[in-house]
């Protein structure tokens, strides 16, 4: 009897002790318990085969970037593999000083597209460890191509094109696309150059590199018929409209 006694008090004990671990391990009240779910970061390639409008998240390395302005700065980015242009990401200015040429970055935000150029819009961010700055790849030979596209937003090269006239006057640039600004304003700088065989439109972004920077003084000091070497970030609107950031006379 004693034997039975003891036995049915221990099974006692166990449920005792069951329900109470239960109830700590439980939240209280109607709350629902809740799991950290990794983010997916995407390959580039997994980018670029998103339908646009689609949630992305990536993680690349900052290789420029615009004016900062009103907690939001438009970033050109890049990895390995391939190139990111995020617009308007949100950002503090005290972050904005943080996002120098290397940084890396994971990036949430959209895939959209306007007038052909492929951009990350509605985007925040967090700095991670790691840098990697990109080497300028030479496209000049791609000029014209349907694979061209295939690089945008890189960091690239072209060399040997020449300079032809930006508008009928036969200036040699632009200040905007219509000749409407100015130095004084900070203008957009435009400029044609021809590859022998078609003409293409380049572009000094002046947010990116405005009226105080060597390649803005660069491209004023034109003349239709130099011959150049170039470097620059491969925008896209309505076609290749590359934002240039060095120009050299040969």
């Amino acid at each position: 009897m004693k034997k039975l006694l003891t036995i049915l008090l221990a099974v006692g004990l166990l449920f005792a002790l069951g329900a109470c671990n239960k109830a700590d391990n439980e939240p209280a009240g109607d709350e629902t318990p809740t799991t950290d779910n990794e983010v997916k970061v995407m390959s580039h390639a997994e980018y670029m085969a998103a339908d646009l409008e689609t949630e992305v998240n990536v993680e690349c390395y900052v290789q420029a970037h615009q004016s900062w302005w009103e907690d939001k700065i438009t970033v050109y980015a890049a990895d390995e593999d391939g190139a990111y242009f995020i617009y308007q990401m949100a950002c503090t200015e005290e972050d904005a000083a943080k996002l120098t040429a290397g940084t890396k970055i994971r990036v949430h935000g959209y895939k959209g597209e306007w007038s052909g150029e492929i951009e990350i819009m509605d985007a925040t961010f967090e700095i991670i460890e790691g840098n990697y700055v990109a080497d300028a790849v030479d496209v000049t030979a791609l000029l014209g191509s349907d694979e061209l596209i295939d690089h945008q937003n890189e960091f690239v090269s072209f060399t040997g094109l020449t300079v032809v006239a930006a508008d009928e006057s036969g200036a040699a640039f632009l200040y905007n696309w219509d000749g409407s600004g100015s130095h004084e304003s900070n203008s957009d700088l435009y400029f044609n150059v021809s590859d022998g065989t078609n003409t293409y439109t380049f572009t000094v972004e002046s947010y990116l590199t405005g009226n105080d920077t060597d390649v803005y003084a660069a491209v004023e000091s034109l003349q239709v018929g130099d011959v150049v070497d170039m470097t620059g970030f491969l925008y896209w609107y309505n076609g290749v409209n590359p934002h240039i950031v060095s120009v050299v006379v040969k």
